[in-house]
C-alpha cells in the first residue's frame, strides 16, 4: 500500500481524520496554510486552535446529545477528545478546556506520530488524482472556494460566527460578581463554581439593552446578508429580536444566588467562563458580537464587576462558509462528480467543534478503509455520529440547509416511550443507550473487517 491520504485543513476535523487514517496505518499528509496564510479569527500555527469559545459543551454522555457525541469519540481512541481530557477546566458539567496548551498537544501529537507529515502551503483546487479529505472549515480561503463553486456548480452558503471577548481576571471586580454554576451543578466544589456571575437589575438591563441597540456595528460587504446560525447569535442581533430575549438566553437569572445580595433575585445575569488554567482569563459566554471595538469596550463595562475591565481579546465576526451537503455528498462523505474527494468538518454544515471533529473521525476512517481496500459499513443511524452524518447528507431539507449541531431531534424515535416534556428523561436515557450499542458494535465490525 504506497497511496498517501492528502487532508486539507489543520482544524478540529483534519486533525482528527488525520489521527484515525495514520492509526489504520495509511500515510497521511496534512496540508496547512497557517502560519504562511492567516485568517481573521486564528492566533497562531497550531493544529486544533479554537478560535472562538473554549468549550466542548456538556459531556453528559446520558441525557445530552453531545456528551454522547464525546462518548462515541473517546470509544474511537479520538485524538481531539484525548488532548481535551488532558486539559480540561472546572466547568459545571461542560467539557472546557485551556485552549493553547490543548492545541499545542494536538500539534505535539500529529507531529511525532511516524505516519502524518505536515505540508504549510496552501491548496487551492480540487485535486482529480489522489485520496483528498478537504476539512478547510468555516474559513476557507476564497480561491479554494472559488474552485469548490467550479466544480459542484453550485453557490457556497454563508453565514456569520461572531466571537465573544474575553476578560483579564484580575480586572473583575468580585464584590459584585461572584462563583457559582447555575443550580450548583457539579459533583465538586470547583465544578459547583465554575463560573463567574454579574447581576443586573431591571434599570441596569434596559441600560444595557438600549446601549447595545445604539452601538456601532460592524457593515458588512456589498452582496453579503446576515445569515446567522441561530445557536451563535450576536447579542445585539437578539436584543433586535425583543427586550426580553437576552434575559432567557445567554443572560437568564435563574439557578443562581447572589452571595452579597442573598434575598435581592438579580433581574439578569451575565456569566463568564474560565478561559486558562491559570484562571486569568474569563471569555463572556454567549456574548458573540459584531459591535466596533469601541463600543464593545463602552457597552460591557456597563455591566456590574466589569466597569474596569481589561480585555485580553475584543469580539469579533467573519464569514463562515458551508457547503450544500445534500446535494453535493453521499452517505460515505465524497463529492458525487468527484469521488475521490471528502469534505469534512465544518465546511459540511455541522456546527461546533465536537461535531466537526466527529465529522473528521468519521471520514479519515472511511478514507483509510478505501486506501486499505476494505470498505467500512456506513455509521450506524441510531448513533450520535450516524444521525449527524444522516442529517447533513441526506436527512434535512436541502432548500433550507443551514448548519447543525448534534441534538436528539435528528435521532430516530425510540417505541414505546412517551413523547414531552415530563418523559424527556427518559427518552433522552433510551437514545443514549441505543447509541452507545450501535456505535460499539460498528466499531467491533471495522475491526472484524480490518483484520
Amino acid at each position: 500500500m504506497t497511496e498517501i491520504l492528502h487532508i486539507v485543513g489543520g482544524g478540529m476535523a483534519g486533525s482528527e481524520a488525520a489521527w484515525q487514517a495514520a492509526e489504520m496505518g495509511v500515510q497521511v499528509v496534512i496540508h496547512e496554510m497557517r502560519p504562511k496564510v492567516g485568517t481573521f479569527a486564528h492566533q497562531t500555527g497550531n493544529l486544533g486552535e479554537m478560535v472562538c469559545s473554549n468549550s466542548f459543551r456538556s459531556d453528559d454522555d446520558e441525557q445530552n446529545a453531545v456528551g454522547l457525541l464525546h462518548w462515541e469519540m473517546r470509544a474511537a481512541g479520538g485524538l481531539i477528545m484525548a488532548c481535551a481530557d488532558q486539559h480540561r477546566l472546572p466547568a459545571g458539567g461542560a467539557l472546557a478546556v485551556d485552549r493553547d496548551p490543548f492545541a499545542e498537544t494536538v500539534t505535539t501529537r500529529l507531529l511525532a506520530h511516524p505516519n502524518i507529515s505536515v505540508s504549510y502551503e496552501e491548496i487551492n483546487e480540487l485535486p482529480e488524482t489522489g485520496q483528498w479529505i478537504f476539512a478547510t472549515g468555516p474559513l476557507t480561503s476564497p480561491a479554494l472556494g472559488a474552485a469548490i463553486r467550479a466544480q459542484t456548480g453550485a453557490e457556497a452558503l454563508a453565514f456569520f460566527d461572531a466571537i465573544a471577548p474575553i476578560v483579564y481576571a484580575e480586572s473583575i471586580n468580585m464584590d459584585k460578581a461572584w462563583m457559582q454554576s447555575r443550580y450548583d451543578k457539579g459533583d465538586t466544589e470547583e465544578e459547583r463554581t465554575a463560573y463567574l456571575n454579574c447581576p443586573m437589575d431591571r434599570d441596569q438591563y434596559e441600560a444595557f439593552i438600549d446601549a447595545l441597540l445604539a452601538a456601532d456595528k460592524t457593515e458588512f460587504h456589498e452582496g453579503e446578508t446576515a445569515n446567522y446560525f441561530d445557536g451563535c447569535l450576536p447579542i445585539e442581533v437578539m436584543a433586535e429580536r425583543g427586550r426580553e430575549t437576552l434575559r432567557h438566553g445567554p443572560m437568564k437569572p435563574v439557578g443562581l444566588t447572589n452571595p452579597h445580595q442573598p434575598d435581592v433575585k438579580a433581574h439578569a445575569v451575565v456569566q463568564l467562563r474560565r478561559d486558562n488554567a491559570l484562571g486569568t482569563l474569563f471569555n463572556i459566554v454567549g456574548f458573540q458580537t459584531k459591535m466596533k471595538y469601541g463600543a464593545q469596550t463602552d457597552v460591557f463595562r456597563m455591566i456590574p464587576g466589569l466597569e474596569n475591565a481589561s480585555f485580553a481579546r475584543l469580539g469579533g465576526i467573519h464569514r463562515n462558509t458551508f457547503i450544500n451537503s445534500p446535494t453535493l455528498l453521499d452517505d460515505r462523505m465524497r463529492l458525487r462528480s468527484r469521488p475521490n474527494i471528502r469534505f469534512a468538518g465544518q465546511i459540511t454544515g455541522v456546527e461546533g467543534y465536537v461535531e466537526s471533529a466527529a465529522m473528521g473521525l468519521l471520514a479519515g476512517r472511511l478514507a483509510a478503509a478505501d486506501i486499505l481496500g476494505h470498505a467500512l459499513p456506513t455509521a450506524p443511524q441510531d448513533s450520535a455520529m450516524g444521525a449527524l452524518i444522516h442529517h447533513i447528507t441526506g436527512g434535512a431539507e436541502v432548500k433550507t440547509f443551514q448548519p447543525m449541531n448534534v441534538n436528539f431531534g435528528l435521532f430516530r424515535p425510540v417505541e414505546g416511550l412517551k413523547g414531552g416534556r415530563r418523559g424527556r428523561k427518559d427518552r433522552y436515557k433510551a437514545y443514549t443507550d441505543r447509541a452507545k450499542a450501535a456505535w460499539q458494535g460498528w466499531l467491533e465490525q471495522c475491526a472484524l473487517d480490518a483484520a
